[in-house]
This record gives structure tokens, sequence and C-alpha cells, in this order.
């Protein structure tokens, strides 16, 4: 792939403001969530003299671990209900593969982004998410959930909340904590491995293409080709056709 040539680039709207606040809230969360976790699940032995009840350290990481637990579910849900609401770019439409086309666009990426193999279509190139991005994020909504249920599922003896209660189920259906606390830790490392790789690709993208990867999360705005812009409003013109006749 060439950069493109900056003279032919046109502004294109692509993030709108709720999936900006939802991506950096997430990002946030997640890190507070993954440091956190790992210091419940290993905590470092600390010498101290003081009087116990003077030192809650632990109690304080496990406050803030569930808070963010609580930030990270309703941020989640928000952005469930975003992809039905939200603009083109934000629909399950770009996530879920519904036609042989989505797969073929896949290949594409996987030609290019992995295998360095020249793809003359070039069907890969989009303003929102590519095919393959779309599949792993609609992916990582599914690991999201179990750590979410797996999460909940911990805490439920310890809360009087009904929400956690409601997950008392998940400890007896997976054979115990032991286990739980298991497939959590696997959904953990599972993101944190996602998240090196997002921002790897994210980076490659910027510096490859130059279309404002990184910026775009920041003020929505990407930067396609001319070409690209025409094609995309095409497209749109020709949806509005055919639903017109129908």
């Amino acid at each position: 792939m060439q950069k493109s040539n900056a003279s032919n680039l046109k502004r294109v709207f692509v993030w709108e403001l709720p999936v900006r606040v939802y991506h950096w809230v997430n990002a946030l969360v997640l890190v507070v969530l993954v440091a956190t976790g790992f210091w419940i699940a290993n905590p470092p032995a600390i010498q101290s003299s003081d009087e116990a009840s003077l030192r809650y350290l632990m109690g304080w990481v496990r406050h803030i671990h569930f808070v963010s637990a609580y930030i990270f579910v309703f941020n989640f849900i928000f952005r469930l209900y975003w992809g039905f609401v939200g603009n083109r770019y934000a629909s399950w439409k770009s996530f879920i593969p519904t036609n042989i086309h989505f797969f073929e666009r896949i290949w594409s990426v996987l030609k290019v982004d992995i295998l360095m193999i020249k793809d003359k279509r070039k069907g890969y190139h989009t303003a929102g998410h590519n095919a393959m991005a779309g599949l792993v994020y609609f992916g990582m909504f599914f690991v999201f959930m179990v750590s979410i249920v797996t999460g909940f599922g911990l805490y439920a003896d310890m809360s009087t909340w009904f929400l956690p209660q409601m997950f008392d189920w998940v400890p007896h259906m997976f054979g115990g904590d032991a286990q739980v606390r298991h497939i959590h830790h696997v959904a953990t490392w599972v993101t944190i491995l996602f998240t090196v790789v997002h921002v790897y690709l994210v980076m490659y993208h910027d510096y490859v293409e130059g279309n404002g990867e990184v910026s775009s999360m920041f003020g929505g705005w990407k930067f396609m080709s001319e070409g690209y812009v025409e094609h995309t409003k095409e497209q749109q013109k020709n949806k509005k056709k055919k639903k017109e006749l129908v």
C-alpha cells in the first residue's frame, strides 16, 4: 500500500461522538480492570506494623475493580444500543458477516496486512472498520460478555445488589469459583492480546495510509481519496433508489 496523495484527500466524518466516548471510556476502564485484577489475583506481601484497620489497600483495590466493572458493563450496553441507532460505521452491519462479499473483503485484508500480497482490487479500503477488523471486534464483544458473566459470577456471593446476584448460577454451572476464575483470566489475556495487536495495526495503518486513523478517534474525521468518496456516494444513491422501488 502506498500513502495517499494529500491533494486528493477529502474529509469524511466517520466516528460519532458516542462511539468515541465509548472507545476511550472502555480503554481507560480496561486498563484499571486489568491492573487491579492482577493485584487481586496475586497481591504483593506488604509488611507493615500499622493497625490492620489502617491498612485497607486490598479493600480499595477491590472497590476500584468493582466500580470499574460497573462502568464497563453500562458502557458496553450503551455500545450495543448504539449499534442499532448510530451511523453506518457504527452499525452492526459493519461487524457481522451477512454475505459472501464480507468474506471476500476479509480475505483481501488478510492478503495485504498479514501475507503482504498485493491486492489489485483494493476492496479492503473503507473509512470505517475493514471487514477483518469488524469481525474481530464482533468476536471481542463475546469475550467482553464472558468477562462480565464470569466477573459478576465471582462477585455474586459478596454483593447484596440484585445485578451481581443475577449471576450466582455461574459458579455452579462451571463447577466452582476456581473454574470461573480461570475462564475470567483467560478472557483477560485475550483482551490484552487484542489490545496490543489493535494498537499496532492502528499505528501501522495510520502511517501507511496517512488517513488520520489515530486522530479520527479524537475528532471523528478521516481523510479518504476522492475516488472512495465518490464511490461511496454512488453506493448510497443506489441503495436509496432500491428502497424507493420497494
